[in-house]
């Protein structure tokens, strides 16, 4: 038996909650992770597992070992890494969660430079706009936008998202151009809510010191800020997302931005790893990459107040 291994295969069991998700984290027939376990607990003559057939759980003294395996397996990556950074260029497999506007939009078409940079990292790249769990779902790091609410995750900051507000200009030729937001109470809107609780969430401006947050009527809400911005395109009604996202489809006359005197909340953007794992050199050099890609364009720096803007009045009936 090969002991490290083994050590490795009971923590990715306990944080993954069972064989099964643990063995596909790791790549590894199911049948030889149950085995390294047993033999693992053969060993050391205790039970480190409950097993049912629902769930597994560890035992007290599987977690005070679970403890001193991630500080031992920790000490040996350090001292790998130690050595491997002057020699090697980062290697393996990282798994990588990311929103799939960011992702399309901004991540994909850089990364040619990145593995120009580091070829011989090998990215699984998850694509969704609902927070996974890291530990869980065997994720490496994730980039997330807004509040973060998971306190077992180490974050770094490295940039914001800025909201716009737009429109299809048929939908502004058919229902009018609001100078307000409050007149937006009178509009159809596109609203978005939270993959994780369901809520829609509320649209806010600042201006000249006054604040107004608001819930807005809209036909429909969706989860997905690709399909968000189709459906503004579509001309469903008035839509509030990043700019990145937008703004190449106003140039193109395809949306109209309004309300550009008015500033909505940024959202900052972090990348998330779990805190109990060692910062592997292949996520720290792909940290610092997203945080350099991020700080070099514009749509994720914290804009000040736009001049207003002429926007396109709805021809008369």
């Amino acid at each position: 038996m090969n002991k490290l291994q083994a050590m490795e295969v009971f923590v990715q069991v306990v944080d993954a909650g069972g064989f099964s998700r643990a063995a596909d984290n790791m790549q590894l027939p199911k049948a030889t992770v149950s085995t390294l376990i047993q033999q693992l607990e053969a060993a050391l003559s205790v039970k480190l597992l409950h097993r049912t057939t629902r769930q597994v759980t560890v035992t007290a003294d599987g977690a005070a070992y679970y403890e001193r395996c991630l500080q031992i397996l920790t000490d040996v990556k350090e001292a790998e890494e130690s050595l491997s950074r002057t020699r090697l260029s980062p290697s393996g497999r990282l798994r990588v969660d990311a929103p799939t506007g960011l992702t399309s939009s901004i991540l994909i078409p850089a990364l040619p430079a990145f593995f120009e940079r580091y070829p011989d990292i090998v990215m699984e790249l998850g694509s969704s706009d609902r927070p996974v769990d890291l530990i869980e779902e065997g994720v490496d790091c994730a980039v997330r936008g807004g509040a973060l609410g998971d306190s077992a995750l180490i974050a770094r900051r490295v940039g914001v998202l800025n909201m716009v507000t737009c429109a299809a200009p048929a939908y502004l030729e058919k229902y009018g151009v609001p100078g307000h937001p409050r007149e937006l109470e009178r509009h159809r809107c596109v609203n978005y809510f939270s993959a994780k609780t369901g809520k829609i969430y509320d649209w806010d401006f600042t201006r000249d010191g006054e604040r107004i947050q608001l819930p807005l009527p809209g036909m429909i809400a969706l989860n997905d800020s690709n399909a968000y911005v189709e459906a503004g395109l579509a001309g469903l009604g008035i839509v509030q997302m990043t700019d990145y996202l937008l703004m190449d489809h106003v140039h193109a006359g395809r949306m109209t931005q309004i309300l550009t005197d008015w500033i909505s909340d940024p959202i900052p953007i972090n990348i998330v790893y779990p805190q109990n794992r060692h910062l592997s050199t292949k996520v720290r050099v792909f940290v610092e990459w997203v945080a350099e890609l991020f700080d070099s364009h514009p749509g994720m720096r914290v804009r000040q107040m736009a001049p207003p803007q002429p926007q396109r009045q709805p021809e008369a009936a």
